[in-house]
């Protein structure tokens, strides 16, 4: 029988957008259960903070601020972190933006807003998956993408962000195909989650109740809410789900 507690120890997770909010929570959760970890984003302090979380659980890591929409940037990530562990077993695809520019009715949508916006959240889940590949392959590793509820339905004034996530979960379902049985490649899909990404809606109140009264959990999730299915996807629990979107949205959908 699988054992039901997870432990990565011995294992290298990279984690993209992970500094802050949900992706810190991963990765520290990883971190918790003995995985080495890497933490990366665009601002090199964030980076630095991130790695000395997972350093102090008594984890290795590196640190390697990333643009992943920078096709040279994520080949050296990559380059590192094969050259310093020797090995990847979890990739972690959560560096996302929706920029203001990016919002509003589709007449009034900066072009280059969405070009931006697909070439983070999209492309550069791409890219990261393709450095990747044959280092995940090699171990038999998982790669996560995290997707958004807006990757499974439509939200109205969210025209980028919308196509690119439901872009990440057509990827996801690709790759999964074409890397089975080596690397289980699925997503996680979150609703709206407590982090300072949310700090304005959350400061909107009638904005926030409407989304509250929308939600049958009658709350915004807490990020370690979304890490948990991120390690359990990860972990040996999840060893035949492959090319699934875990939707975490306190019942936002089911509605």
């Amino acid at each position: 029988m699988t054992d039901l507690t997870p432990d990565f120890s011995g294992q290298m997770a990279v984690v993209t957008g992970g500094t802050r909010g949900i992706g810190r929570a991963i990765t520290e959760a990883f971190a918790e259960t003995g995985a080495d970890v890497v933490p990366t984003s665009r601002t090199e302090d964030d980076v630095v903070e991130a790695v000395e979380a997972v350093q102090e659980r008594g984890c290795e890591s590196l640190v390697v601020p990333t643009d992943v929409s920078d096709q040279e940037a994520v080949e050296k990530l990559f380059a590192q972190v094969k050259n310093e562990f020797g090995r990847i077993d979890i990739v972690v695809n959560n560096a996302g933006i929706n920029p203001r520019g990016a919002l509003g009715r589709p007449e009034t949508i900066d072009v280059d807003e969405f070009d931006r916006t697909v070439d983070v959240n999209l492309r550069g889940a791409f890219a990261c998956a393709r450095e990747a590949g044959a280092a995940l392959q090699k171990s038999g590793g998982s790669l996560i993408n995290i997707a958004s509820v807006g990757g499974v339905v439509g939200i109205p004034r969210q025209h980028p962000y919308v196509a690119s996530k439901h872009g990440l979960v057509g990827l996801t379902k690709s790759l999964a195909l074409d890397w089975a049985p080596d690397v289980r490649v699925n997503a996680v899909a979150p609703g709206y989650v407590t982090t300072d990404l949310t700090d304005g809606i959350r400061e909107n109140e009638d904005l926030y109740q409407r989304l509250l009264d929308q939600t049958p959990m009658k709350r915004f999730a807490d990020p370690d809410e979304v890490a948990a299915p991120v390690v359990f996807l990860a972990s040996e629990m999840a060893s035949y789900v492959t090319g699934e979107c875990l939707v975490v949205d306190g019942g936002w959908i089911a509605e």
